[in-house]
Parts: C-alpha cells; sequence; structure tokens
C-alpha cells in the first residue's frame, strides 16, 4: 500500500461515543452480540479508567514511530489515537512527550500494539494506555507509513472514525456505521441489568430468572444428595 495521510476522515458523533463509553467495554460487546473485542494482549497500564473517541489509526514499520508524530495533526478533540505496526513489534514508540501533544489536542488516550515507556509520567499526566508491551526500546524516525487508514489490532479491523471504548477490561472497537445500534442494544441491556441486579438482591435466582432449569435436564445433569453420591462409588460415573 502506498504510504498517505488521510485528513478529513468521518467520525462517529460525539454523543454516541460518549454514551457507549458510559457502558464500558463487557457491556457493549455483549450488546453487538460479541463482536469488537480486541484480543487481549492489549491492556492498560492503569486501573480504574474508561474512555471512549473517535478512532485516529496509524500503520508504521517496527521500531519507527515516524507516522506517530504525524499523526498527532490528524487528532483532534475527542479521539483515540491507535497504533500498529506492519509486522510485530514491541520497541517503545510511544512516551510523555507525545501524552503531552496530544493531551493538548483533547485526545482522549492511546491503543497500540506496540510498546510504551515513560509509564510513570504517563500515570502522573493521566493519559489513559493500552499496549501490547512496556519498553523502554527507542525507535527511529526514518521509514514512511500511514495515517487514518483501515488497521488491525488484536484481531480487530479498525477503521478510521468507528468508536474505541477502552476500560480495565480491554479494548473494544464499535464500527461508525453500527454505533446508533450499538449503543441502542447497550442501553436496553443495561436497563434488563437493572432489572436482574434487583431481583438477585430479593434473593431470586438466576437458574429461574433465567429459565436455565430445563436446559440442566436437557443435559442430563441430575440433582442427588451426597449419600446418593457417594453409593454410586464410581465417582458418580
Amino acid at each position: 500500500m502506498k504510504p498517505v495521510i488521510v485528513t478529513d476522515i468521518a467520525r462517529t458523533d460525539a454523543a454516541t461515543a460518549r454514551a457507549l463509553g458510559s457502558h464500558g467495554v463487557a457491556t457493549v460487546h455483549e450488546a453487538m452480540g460479541r463482536t469488537g473485542l480486541v484480543g487481549p494482549g492489549i491492556r492498560p497500564i492503569q486501573d480504574d479508567v474508561r474512555i471512549a473517541g473517535t478512532a485516529v489509526t496509524v500503520l508504521s514499520h517496527p521500531g519507527d514511530n515516524l507516522m506517530i508524530h504525524a499523526a498527532v495533526e490528524q487528532c483532534r478533540e475527542g479521539d483515540v489515537l491507535v497504533v500498529t505496526t506492519t509486522s510485530p513489534s514491541v520497541d517503545g514508540a510511544f512516551g510523555e512527550l507525545f501524552a503531552t501533544a496530544l493531551q493538548a489536542r483533547g485526545v482522549r488516550g492511546l491503543v497500540t500494539t506496540t510498546g510504551v515507556r515513560d509509564v510513570a509520567e504517563l500515570r502522573e499526566l493521566g493519559f489513559p494506555v493500552w499496549s501490547a508491551a512496556v519498553f523502554a526500546q527507542g525507535t527511529v524516525k526514518a521509514t514512511p507509513g500511514s495515517v487514518n487508514v483501515p488497521v488491525t489490532v488484536g484481531g480487530v479491523t479498525v477503521r478510521p472514525g468507528d468508536v474505541i471504548v477502552a476500560d480495565d477490561d480491554g479494548v473494544l472497537c464499535v464500527p461508525r456505521r453500527d454505533a446508533a445500534g450499538a449503543l441502542a442494544a447497550a442501553d436496553a441491556r443495561i436497563a434488563k441489568e437493572a432489572a436482574d441486579r434487583s431481583a438477585y438482591r430479593s434473593g431470586e435466582l438466576s437458574l429461574d430468572r433465567k429459565g436455565l432449569r430445563p436446559l440442566l435436564a436437557e443435559l442430563g445433569i441430575e440433582y442427588m444428595t451426597q449419600a446418593e453420591y457417594e453409593a454410586r462409588g464410581d465417582g458418580g460415573a
């Protein structure tokens, strides 16, 4: 692919992105039919932080952060920078100076398949990061790449303007075209979970509320006393 910087991406509506973020990764993931979840190799460097914003994507050469420098100019309030490389690399391509520049532009945080460094400073700044590694190895600025093209992160395709939701549970991508529907489904799930929570607090069992007892029987799962179990003498086989 010829190197390119796309400057006029369409972004998901900011209010929709914020609302999806309020629900969190697990809820939106379930509401979307268990799709969009980035693999577990991308983890937060901080605790108790949740963000959501629109993706600005970077495709870089391994060990080279030139295109992150180029991407900063394309970022605006409410974005999340999403960085990956053309082949695996966990070199420390991102640190405190990048975070300072992005924070000044209103960027919500970073999701990257590379490594990051200056972790203490990033935490002190309050700039949230989800990365594949923490690694102080430096990088060069020498090789062309692209900004605002589709990229793959943890097995998920992220397109510019998609919604990124990230928290302690991981990272989720909500495609821009599906964002409104995902929000409606997440709202409905939140209402259902609130009703379930109230029922469980009053003592109702999930087996009954979810109608799971017939499934146990269908699967051949038996109820018996301990004496009955021990009397079988074969471990229940």
